[in-house]
């Protein structure tokens, strides 16, 4: 017995996969090469894992934290994370023998036909069994399985981690935006009571005959547009302040405290370290999953066509039965089958071709979403280097206008009280700055939003939690 099997051992052992072997898709020549959008801004340095720490600011950080706890869209990829890695056990399986274990115990009567008649004879029978099959995985078929759920498992794993980058990068702007709102609040209102004092002073010199109503009624016009501007601003904080608190895992009503006293958003003062290209699609989880998706879609193909070879299992039994429980378990009740078996579904072979068909269709689709991921992964890094360069160099020359817009009105607010201007002059000044310093808080925001984006597209934050 054991020399008929020993071929059947050498056929398991040798087992070969048909189909494709899988080779990683060529990246592009010049994915490889530094960013295109550098500059002073930026350095060539890694970007750290836990890029928010650059900004020195221990509430955010622990925002972030809380984010990664709480985040209910994480919790959702973590789980389909998790169920992806039991389909991939549940593949593995797949390598083991199939195990049935039964046993009975009856007591039948029945009539035996005797010279007398028929006479009533009862007796009890006790059956207990073993069977056992096996795969012998020929052509590849059971390993082919097994890698393409690996694959979805690590293509999920990257779903994982762009969820992560998310959060964080969500959290951050989140976080960002209310302190910003509280900032552009603070200037409206900082500009309101400029203009309030202004209309007080207006007023007084109208009554006193040195001013017209005329003048009155514009510094009226303007301290009232100012004030137009301030419902907006706490909205838009208070709107941050929500969002943030869904980020976190909690309802409106339980806003950080800490994040609404926030009055200024958190700056970056140091280049921002972007590696090259070579770093960040290796880096970029949503690259690696498409990736990893064009793995599992190759594998499926050796599955579809290993359904054009026969399967053979290996299958056995062990029983032992009589017509009492010593009886079933002594030698005299033992029986034993063990052989081949040889499957082969002839009728569906033009269903398997059709399979085949789908699969390499499908391997198709996601090679072509892997070369879209590259490109845009490089596309959203270079826009967002880009426009963080443009929101700098804007950032310093509105801060060198307000500076400037600011002296400005002092100047004339001397020289009106000194009767050297007239008030429109006073009216256009106050305007200016005020203006200038919207202008300034609107940078600012808009600066830290572009640092943020940036992050977020280097593809940074996510081996954190996942170590």
């Amino acid at each position: 017995m054991i020399r008929r099997l020993a071929p059947l051992a050498a056929l398991a052992l040798a087992g070969c996969t048909v189909g494709p072997a899988y080779r990683p898709a060529p990246l592009p020549a010049s994915a490889a090469a530094p960013f295109v959008s550098t500059s002073a801004a930026t350095s060539n340095a890694a970007v750290p894992e836990a890029w928010w720490r650059l900004y020195n600011d221990p509430l955010l950080d622990e925002l972030i934290g809380q984010a990664f706890a709480a985040n209910t869209e994480l919790r959702v990829a973590t789980a389909n994370l998790r169920r992806a890695r039991g389909v991939l056990s549940e593949a593995r399986g797949a390598r083991l023998p199939s195990t049935d274990i039964s046993g009975s115990a009856v007591e039948a009567r029945q009539a035996v036909a005797t010279p007398t008649g028929p006479v009533a004879f009862e007796s009890e029978f006790y059956r207990l069994g073993l069977d056992a099959s096996y795969e012998i995985d020929l052509y590849g078929r059971v390993g082919s399985s097994i890698a393409a759920a690996r694959a979805d498992a690590e293509a999920e794993a990257g779903t994982r981690d762009t969820v992560l980058i998310s959060v964080a990068a969500e959290t951050a702007r989140a976080y960002a935006d209310a302190c910003s709102g509280a900032r552009q609040l603070a200037v409206a209102e900082r500009s309101l009571k400029l203009q309030s004092d202004g209309f007080a002073l207006t007023e007084r010199r109208v009554a006193a005959g040195r001013d017209s109503p005329l003048d009155a009624a514009r510094a009226r016009a303007q301290l009232e547009a100012t004030r137009a501007t301030l419902p907006g601003f706490a909205a838009s904080r208070q709107a941050a302040l929500f969002r943030l608190a869904l980020l976190t895992g909690k309802p409106p009503a339980e806003v950080d405290a800490r994040a609404a006293a926030c009055t200024a958003p958190p700056q970056l003062r140091q280049p921002i370290p972007a590696g090259d290209g070579a770093a960040l699609l290796k880096r970029r989880p949503d690259v690696r999953r498409a990736e990893r998706q064009l793995a599992a879609a190759t594998a499926r193909i050796n599955v579809a066509i290993a359904d054009l070879f026969p399967r053979i299992s290996l299958g056995g039994s062990v029983s032992g039965q009589g017509v009492t429980p010593g009886a079933a378990l002594s030698n005299r009740g033992f029986a034993f089958s063990i052989g081949p078996l040889i499957s082969w579904s002839f009728p569906n072979i033009l269903a398997t071709r059709a399979r085949i068909v789908q699969s390499r269709a499908g391997a198709e689709a996601a090679l072509a979403q892997f070369d879209g991921s590259v490109l845009a992964a490089l596309q959203e890094t270079e826009t967002a280097l880009s426009n963080y360069a443009g929101g700098l160099n804007s950032n310093t020359a509105l801060r060198a206008a307000r500076d400037e817009s600011a002296e400005a009105a002092r100047i004339v607010r001397l020289r009106y009280a000194a009767g050297a201007e007239g008030f429109l002059a006073v009216l256009d000044a106050e305007r200016t700055m005020a203006t200038a310093d919207a202008q300034l808080a609107a940078s600012d925001a808009a600066l830290t939003t572009a640092q943020i984006a940036v992050f977020k597209a280097l593809g940074g934050g996510w081996e954190m939690p996942a170590s």
